[in-house]
Protein backbone atom coordinates (compact mmCIF):
# COMPACT_ATOMS: atom_id res chain seq x y z
CA UNK A 1 0.00 0.00 0.00
CA UNK A 2 1.41 3.77 -0.84
CA UNK A 3 1.24 5.91 1.78
CA UNK A 4 -0.09 9.29 0.35
CA UNK A 5 0.19 12.86 1.63
CA UNK A 6 -2.27 15.11 -0.79
CA UNK A 7 -1.26 19.21 -0.22
CA UNK A 8 -3.06 21.68 -1.80
CA UNK A 9 -4.50 24.89 -0.53
CA UNK A 10 -7.55 24.36 -2.43
CA UNK A 11 -10.22 21.90 -0.87
CA UNK A 12 -12.08 20.93 -4.07
CA UNK A 13 -8.71 19.95 -5.53
CA UNK A 14 -7.78 18.18 -2.40
CA UNK A 15 -10.95 15.76 -2.23
CA UNK A 16 -11.11 15.55 -5.97
CA UNK A 17 -8.12 14.06 -5.99
CA UNK A 18 -8.58 11.85 -3.14
CA UNK A 19 -11.75 10.67 -4.79
CA UNK A 20 -9.73 9.60 -8.02
CA UNK A 21 -6.72 8.39 -6.17
CA UNK A 22 -9.15 6.20 -3.73
CA UNK A 23 -10.19 4.17 -6.65
CA UNK A 24 -7.10 2.52 -6.75
CA UNK A 25 -6.33 -0.29 -4.18
CA UNK A 26 -2.62 0.20 -3.72
CA UNK A 27 -3.13 4.07 -2.81
CA UNK A 28 -3.95 5.43 0.86
CA UNK A 29 -4.60 8.61 1.27
CA UNK A 30 -3.19 9.03 5.06
CA UNK A 31 -3.35 13.02 5.21
CA UNK A 32 -4.98 16.07 3.62
CA UNK A 33 -2.72 18.97 4.07
CA UNK A 34 -3.48 23.11 3.02
CA UNK A 35 -0.40 23.80 2.76
CA UNK A 36 3.77 23.03 3.30
CA UNK A 37 3.72 23.03 7.01
CA UNK A 38 1.11 21.30 7.58
CA UNK A 39 2.48 18.14 5.95
CA UNK A 40 5.94 18.93 8.24
CA UNK A 41 4.08 18.74 10.94
CA UNK A 42 2.26 15.64 10.09
CA UNK A 43 5.54 13.75 9.63
CA UNK A 44 7.12 14.63 12.50
CA UNK A 45 4.96 11.87 14.09
CA UNK A 46 3.53 10.13 11.00
CA UNK A 47 4.92 8.22 7.76
CA UNK A 48 4.00 8.36 4.14
CA UNK A 49 5.74 7.29 0.98
CA UNK A 50 4.53 9.95 -1.09
CA UNK A 51 3.89 14.09 -1.34
CA UNK A 52 1.66 14.96 -4.36
CA UNK A 53 2.57 18.63 -3.65
CA UNK A 54 1.03 21.59 -5.04
CA UNK A 55 3.56 24.80 -5.48
CA UNK A 56 2.09 28.27 -4.49
CA UNK A 57 0.17 27.70 -1.28
CA UNK A 58 -0.38 29.94 1.42
CA UNK A 59 1.91 29.80 5.11
CA UNK A 60 5.02 27.45 3.14
CA UNK A 61 4.56 27.46 -0.50
CA UNK A 62 5.46 23.80 -2.35
CA UNK A 63 8.90 24.42 -3.63
CA UNK A 64 9.85 25.40 0.10
CA UNK A 65 8.71 22.54 1.00
CA UNK A 66 10.05 20.06 -0.99
CA UNK A 67 13.36 21.07 0.43
CA UNK A 68 12.59 20.48 4.02
CA UNK A 69 10.79 17.36 3.25
CA UNK A 70 13.76 16.33 1.47
CA UNK A 71 16.72 17.05 4.10
CA UNK A 72 14.44 15.62 6.76
CA UNK A 73 12.75 13.26 5.72
CA UNK A 74 14.78 11.39 2.91
CA UNK A 75 12.59 8.61 2.44
CA UNK A 76 9.72 10.37 1.40
CA UNK A 77 9.34 10.92 -2.32
CA UNK A 78 7.72 14.27 -3.58
CA UNK A 79 5.66 14.19 -6.29
CA UNK A 80 4.52 18.34 -7.53
CA UNK A 81 1.52 18.72 -9.18
CA UNK A 82 0.40 21.93 -10.05
CA UNK A 83 -0.80 24.05 -12.71
CA UNK A 84 2.42 26.20 -12.90
CA UNK A 85 4.80 25.34 -16.28
CA UNK A 86 6.84 28.02 -15.80
CA UNK A 87 11.10 27.12 -15.96
CA UNK A 88 12.03 29.11 -12.51
CA UNK A 89 9.11 26.76 -10.09
CA UNK A 90 10.32 23.90 -12.44
CA UNK A 91 14.02 23.80 -11.88
CA UNK A 92 13.75 24.89 -8.28
CA UNK A 93 11.49 21.53 -6.95
CA UNK A 94 13.72 19.35 -8.59
CA UNK A 95 16.61 20.88 -7.43
CA UNK A 96 15.09 21.52 -4.21
CA UNK A 97 14.72 17.22 -4.29
CA UNK A 98 11.23 16.41 -5.96
CA UNK A 99 10.88 13.00 -8.01
CA UNK A 100 8.74 14.75 -10.35
CA UNK A 101 6.88 17.37 -11.86
CA UNK A 102 3.40 17.18 -13.68
CA UNK A 103 0.29 19.35 -14.57
CA UNK A 104 -2.95 19.28 -13.28
CA UNK A 105 -4.29 18.68 -16.43
CA UNK A 106 -2.71 15.13 -16.35
CA UNK A 107 -4.86 12.46 -16.44
CA UNK A 108 -6.40 10.78 -13.82
CA UNK A 109 -5.19 6.97 -14.30
CA UNK A 110 -1.98 8.51 -15.64
CA UNK A 111 -1.72 10.18 -12.39
CA UNK A 112 -1.95 6.89 -10.91
CA UNK A 113 0.77 5.48 -13.03
CA UNK A 114 2.88 8.01 -12.29
CA UNK A 115 2.87 7.62 -8.50
CA UNK A 116 3.60 4.17 -8.78
CA UNK A 117 6.50 5.03 -10.85
CA UNK A 118 7.67 7.35 -8.23
CA UNK A 119 7.10 4.29 -5.58
CA UNK A 120 9.57 2.56 -7.73
CA UNK A 121 11.63 5.19 -7.74
CA UNK A 122 11.65 6.47 -11.21
CA UNK A 123 11.47 10.68 -12.04
CA UNK A 124 8.64 11.67 -13.83
CA UNK A 125 8.76 14.68 -15.42
CA UNK A 126 5.40 15.20 -18.19
CA UNK A 127 5.94 16.17 -21.60
CA UNK A 128 5.13 19.68 -21.28
CA UNK A 129 7.40 20.21 -18.16
CA UNK A 130 9.95 18.80 -20.28
CA UNK A 131 9.61 21.23 -22.69
CA UNK A 132 9.62 24.32 -20.52
CA UNK A 133 12.86 23.19 -18.27
CA UNK A 134 14.40 22.36 -22.22
CA UNK A 135 13.66 26.19 -23.07
CA UNK A 136 14.79 27.36 -19.45
CA UNK A 137 18.42 25.70 -19.77
CA UNK A 138 18.95 27.35 -23.52
CA UNK A 139 17.78 30.46 -22.06
CA UNK A 140 20.68 30.38 -19.39
CA UNK A 141 23.39 29.74 -22.23
CA UNK A 142 23.97 26.18 -21.03
CA UNK A 143 24.73 24.94 -24.45
CA UNK A 144 28.94 25.14 -24.47
CA UNK A 145 28.71 23.24 -21.00
CA UNK A 146 28.01 19.77 -22.55
CA UNK A 147 31.52 20.69 -24.69
CA UNK A 148 33.17 20.82 -21.18
CA UNK A 149 32.19 16.45 -20.61
CA UNK A 150 34.95 14.34 -21.76
CA UNK A 151 34.00 11.24 -23.89
CA UNK A 152 33.85 8.72 -20.55
CA UNK A 153 31.82 11.34 -18.78
CA UNK A 154 29.65 11.86 -22.04
CA UNK A 155 29.33 8.38 -22.29
CA UNK A 156 27.89 8.27 -18.77
CA UNK A 157 25.57 10.97 -19.08
CA UNK A 158 24.14 9.15 -22.06
CA UNK A 159 23.53 6.49 -19.74
CA UNK A 160 22.10 8.62 -17.16
CA UNK A 161 19.40 9.83 -19.87
CA UNK A 162 18.35 5.84 -20.44
CA UNK A 163 18.03 5.35 -17.08
CA UNK A 164 20.64 3.11 -16.20
CA UNK A 165 21.92 3.26 -12.77
CA UNK A 166 25.72 4.06 -11.43
CA UNK A 167 25.58 -0.27 -10.99
CA UNK A 168 24.54 -0.80 -14.34
CA UNK A 169 26.59 2.06 -16.24
CA UNK A 170 29.58 0.18 -14.04
CA UNK A 171 28.78 -3.44 -15.58
CA UNK A 172 28.56 -2.04 -18.63
CA UNK A 173 31.73 0.35 -18.91
CA UNK A 174 33.57 -2.54 -16.93
CA UNK A 175 34.38 0.25 -14.53
CA UNK A 176 34.13 0.10 -10.37
CA UNK A 177 30.71 1.32 -8.97
CA UNK A 178 33.25 4.09 -6.87
CA UNK A 179 34.92 5.58 -10.16
CA UNK A 180 31.39 5.48 -11.70
CA UNK A 181 30.29 7.99 -9.01
CA UNK A 182 33.22 10.49 -8.82
CA UNK A 183 32.52 10.66 -12.90
CA UNK A 184 28.74 11.76 -11.95
CA UNK A 185 29.81 13.98 -9.57
CA UNK A 186 32.14 15.62 -12.31
CA UNK A 187 29.19 15.45 -14.95
CA UNK A 188 26.53 17.49 -11.63
CA UNK A 189 29.46 19.89 -11.21
CA UNK A 190 30.36 20.47 -14.82
CA UNK A 191 26.55 20.95 -16.24
CA UNK A 192 25.51 23.03 -12.93
CA UNK A 193 22.78 20.45 -12.28
CA UNK A 194 22.34 18.44 -9.19
CA UNK A 195 20.87 15.52 -9.63
CA UNK A 196 20.17 12.95 -12.42
CA UNK A 197 16.57 13.98 -13.60
CA UNK A 198 17.79 17.48 -14.55
CA UNK A 199 21.23 15.17 -16.40
CA UNK A 200 18.57 13.35 -18.47
CA UNK A 201 16.78 16.27 -19.30
CA UNK A 202 19.78 17.94 -20.34
CA UNK A 203 21.14 15.35 -22.46
CA UNK A 204 17.67 14.78 -24.04
CA UNK A 205 17.92 18.88 -25.33
CA UNK A 206 21.57 18.35 -26.32
CA UNK A 207 22.98 15.03 -27.41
Amino acid sequence: MIKMIIADDQAIVREGLALVLGFDDEIDIVFQARNGQEVIDYLQNNNCDIVLMDIKMPVMNGVDATKIIHQNYSDVKILILTTFNDYEYIFQALKNGANGYLLKDTDGKELITDIKKVQNNESIIGSQISNSLVAGIQNNDQQDMITSLTSRELEIARAIANGKSNKEISTILFLSEGTVKNYVTNIFEKLQLSNRTEVALFMKKYD
